[in-house]
């Protein structure tokens, strides 16, 4: 069974951006996909995140993707962190190691990175990575996802004039991300 589950980012929700989109076309390839709400600003912590997704955890396996949105991204980190079999792809993107230099983003996002990632685990579980990143992110720093490339010993996709990949930036469509998607498939 094709699972994919799509993770929103701060200040979002499952039902804007590329999400929408992106989960009609995954149906289209037979995924059945998940698009948990996590609350966000009020009560976003990674425990908080965690818990709501204890409700997906038994949907993780061998033929799940993970597709996170810019703090959501980093969130899927955790969840690498903690499966004990590897997952067929994480996608990331506009994601990040490390605050943003932004205070209001960083308060935020404090739990989610301020803490010693279990790199080796991560590695073994994230099946086949994809990141993506903007010339012209303005909140996420390309250096911030050029080091989490480097982690995974990747080369982050940088896309021209893509902002940080939400629909203020054009972004209700992301034909990159599904044709990475289709490419892992076959």
């Amino acid at each position: 069974m094709k699972i994919a589950i799509l993770i929103h980012g701060a200040y979002g929700n499952p039902n804007e951006n590329w999400f929408p989109w992106l989960k009609e076309k995954l149906e289209e390839l037979n995924y059945i996909v998940y698009t948990p709400s996590f609350p966000t600003p009020e009560n976003q912590t990674l425990e908080s995140w965690l818990n709501v997704f204890n409700d997906y955890q038994k949907y993780l396996g061998e033929e799940t993707l993970l597709i996170g949105h810019s703090i959501g991204a980093t969130f899927i980190l955790s969840i690498l962190e903690s499966i004990e079999h590897p997952v067929k792809g994480s996608y990331f993107v506009s994601g990040f190691l490390g605050f943003l230099d932004n205070p209001e983003f960083d308060n935020l996002n404090k739990s989610f990175v301020a803490k010693e990632f279990n790199w080796k685990k991560i590695k073994n579980n994230s099946g086949k990575v994809h990141i993506f990143h903007s010339d012209n992110d303005p909140y996420v720093p390309i250096e911030k996802t050029q080091e989490l490339a480097r982690k995974f010993n990747v080369e982050a996709e940088i896309i021209s004039g893509a902002g940080h990949f939400n629909k203020k930036a054009g972004y209700t469509h992301f034909e990159e991300l599904l044709k990475d998607v289709k490419n892992l498939r076959s």
